[in-house]
């Protein structure tokens, strides 16, 4: 089993779960293998919380996960955009993931299909490839916005980090009423994943660009 050790990792989420839902169970791995994790997310979608939770909820929660993962709170990075307008922000959001690039020089980036149906999501993996062309550049699975993907890159987990996975998310209590927040299907897809891959769980990419 090939190990990832002392590099830099950053991870592009649009919204503030994405990281955890993408590639929860890999970050608790890499943190775990002694690599350096940063997480930047775009936004925390204060525009479509629901009306009985405040509306930063999700910056709120978004720690909580973080923390939970092991993700150090100077490496966690939010940014302020609206969901759903990534698209016409295009400029800013380059010249932000340029910042990125700039500050933190990863050897790894974990970023949204660049068939995502998401228009935010899009936007995001659309800019990072842009950014990160010689860099080593994964797309992570969100299988309900993702109609085409390659399953090309497999990183086993053991159970620990699933279980460190759904725990993180447990902590987005504003979205527990989504389907694919719930451990069963977490644990459900570790496992699909895994048996693809012959290893007893997994989380799969997309392989953008890889550089050895």
């Amino acid at each position: 089993m090939l190990r990832i050790r002392d590099k830099k990792v950053l991870v592009l989420a649009p919204h503030t779960d994405d990281a955890e839902l993408g590639c929860g169970g890999t970050i608790s791995r890499l943190l775990e293998e002694g690599n350096e994790v940063y997480c930047a997310a775009f936004s925390a979608c204060k525009q479509s919380i629901q009306k009985d939770h405040p509306e930063d909820i999700l910056i709120t929660e978004l720690y909580a996960a973080s923390q939970s993962l092991g993700i150090a709170g100077d490496k966690l990075l939010l940014f302020d955009y609206e969901v759903r307008t990534f698209n016409f922000r295009r400029q800013e959001i380059l010249q932000d993931i340029l910042s990125l690039r700039e500050q933190i020089k990863p050897d790894i980036v974990f970023v949204p299909s660049i068939n995502d149906i998401h228009q935010d999501h899009y936007t995001i993996a659309q800019e990072a490839v842009r950014v990160f062309k010689f860099s080593t550049l994964f797309s992570y699975e969100l299988p309900w916005n993702n109609f085409e993907f390659k399953t090309t890159a497999f990183i086993s987990l053991e159970e620990r980090h699933v279980l460190r996975k759904t725990e993180a998310l447990k902590h987005y209590r504003s979205q527990s009423h989504r389907q694919y927040m719930q451990p069963e299907f977490v644990k459900s897809l570790a496992v699909v994943r895994g048996v693809q891959a012959g290893v007893d769980f997994a989380e799969v990419f997309e392989i953008v660009r890889l550089i050895l």
